[in-house]
């Protein structure tokens, strides 16, 4: 909105400004807000879940409400990236309400919900964009049809919301991992030199987690909730459609689809089957030990104990 208002050449200094409001709004809000937030009533399947009952929960909708502020005060806006930040509000409130819900909602009606949403966006990214993939390692390009596009498009956006939301079960993981894979895209867009308004995006949005971080690094004082992580999720995978790489999904966002996939797997198994798999054994970066410095790490269960009395030694 302001890029309309102010000269032109000023566009670096409002990108900066931008960012500064963004990572400033996030904080205020979140400190202002976040006694207004339901709270955890300790999760369920996440490791030591239930040390998370009583925190403020769903503080995804204040980092998310923030970032798309932030778009639409600073950045270049288009129909495309109008529809875009709806559909990320609305991924991010169907997560809020579950949150705030006292009767957590099924998974067949959150699944249902996510491919409505990744539906969504495989019909706007296919109005707006080519059908055009290209394997950035192999620097070939080759065109789909229309139908595929949208059919890989969809299982790409709900694969990205459910691993996203599936890996947050740690203090900072699931937010760090993001900026992690954000950060990453966005190296690629400034190597491909794409479109500027999304890469911009990009920042926007890594710094809105990073702000949101401050409160939930260990020990953490409140969580993101559905309303965070699926939003998130969202978010990647229609910033990894916008590099015109999709299938750089699977690098980049690697560690995510093995953390997620992984908790995925072992929670349906578990819920659905009543299957027990990988009793002994934590998902990926599921401890974190701050009195050590040491980032988060995987281990059979008698490891970590051996771990954590190591460290409280030390």
């Amino acid at each position: 909105m302001l890029q309309m208002i102010l000269p032109e050449g000023s566009s670096s200094l409002l990108a900066f400004f931008g960012i500064l409001f963004a990572f400033s709004a996030t904080v205020l809000a979140t400190a202002k807000l976040s006694p207004y937030l339901p709270k955890d009533a300790g999760r369920e399947f996440a490791h030591d879940g239930k040390l998370s009952a009583g925190k403020p929960r769903g503080a995804g909708i204040i980092f998310v409400l923030a970032f798309v502020a932030s778009v639409l005060l600073f950045s270049l806006l288009s129909a495309e990236l109008v529809i875009y930040l709806l559909l990320i509000v609305v991924c991010m409130m169907t997560g809020f309400l579950d949150d705030a819900s006292k009767t957590p909602w099924g998974e067949y009606k959150k699944g249902f919900l996510d491919l409505c949403v990744a539906a969504l966006v495989a019909i706007t990214f296919l109005k707006y964009n080519s059908n055009v993939v290209e394997l950035a390692l192999f620097h070939v390009k080759f065109t789909l049809p229309p139908v595929v596009f949208a059919i890989l498009t969809v299982i790409l956006v709900w694969t990205s919301v459910n691993v996203t939301n599936c890996s947050d079960g740690v203090d900072g993981l699931s937010g760090t991992l993001s900026i992690i894979t954000i950060m990453s895209i966005y190296i690629v867009d400034r190597m491909k030199e794409v479109d500027e308004t999304y890469s911009f995006l990009i920042l926007l949005f890594a710094v809105c987690i990073l702000g949101y971080l401050w409160y939930n690094a260990t020990p953490s004082k409140l969580m993101m909730g559905d309303a965070g992580s699926r939003a998130m999720g969202l978010f990647i995978s229609i910033a990894i459609l916008k590099s015109g790489c999709p299938f750089l999904f699977i690098p980049l966002a690697l560690v995510l689809i093995l953390d997620g996939g992984l908790g995925l797997l072992k929670v349906s198994l578990l819920r659905f089957l009543k299957i027990h798999i990988l009793k002994m054994y934590v998902p990926p970066c599921t401890i974190m030990c701050v009195r050590c410095g040491i980032g988060p790490i995987h281990r059979p269960y008698s490891v970590l104990r051996s771990f954590r009395s190591f460290c409280l030694w030390q």
